[in-house]
């Protein structure tokens, strides 16, 4: 039986079920756009969810989707160094504590976590949370296993961007004629 390298991954992504998009589009702008909380701040924690789960497909669209929406760069690399830097509130680290614990796998989300988020916010904030590091997850794990290739757009900005605090591609880099012509730029509901 000859050895497959290569498959046409285009053809497994979520797009192509036009079904789940139907769904999952508006679920996904839900998650980020609506509620108490601000999108940056449900970005951010997708940024540290897609770090903990380490799908960098997804670390580079929330980082570039970060940039986008006007989040300043130094911001968006000190994430991957949030603990020390001074860029960020004791409320704004509560988030991220948790998005790395609740997007590792196992998941590492203990009733510690809650109690140091209760301390900011209040239980329908932490609900909004919940609904990003869900969403998220189904991001990260469908990329991920799939190897999603990243647009060059997004890459271009990541290695410049991201490198510097240790961004790769790794395997989200597929053949020449898997490039993606740009960022994927969705609707706001």
């Amino acid at each position: 039986m000859p050895e497959v390298t290569t498959f046409d991954r285009h053809k497994l992504e979520i797009f192509n079920w036009p079904e789940l998009m139907q769904h999952f589009g508006p679920l996904a702008q839900l998650c980020l756009g609506s509620g108490e909380l601000s999108r940056q701040l449900k970005q951010e924690a997708f940024m540290l969810l897609s770090l903990a789960s380490g799908c960098r497909h997804c670390q580079a669209h929330g980082g570039y989707g970060l940039h986008l929406e006007g989040a300043p760069v130094e911001r968006i690399q000190a994430l991957w160094d949030f603990e020390r830097s001074d860029q960020f509130s004791d409320a704004e680290r509560a988030v991220y504590y948790f998005a790395l614990a609740a997007g590792s796998s196992p998941n590492a989300a203990t009733p510690d976590h809650y109690a140091e988020l209760r301390e900011y916010y209040s239980d329908s904030q932490i609900t909004e949370l919940l609904g990003v590091v869900a969403m998220s997850g189904f991001l990260n794990r469908y990329s991920d296993t799939l190897a999603v290739v990243t647009d060059q757009e997004s890459v271009d900005w990541a290695l410049q961007t991201l490198g510097p605090v240790g961004w790769t591609q790794g395997k989200h880099m597929g053949a020449a004629v898997e490039q993606r012509a740009g960022f994927p730029h969705m609707r706001k509901g």
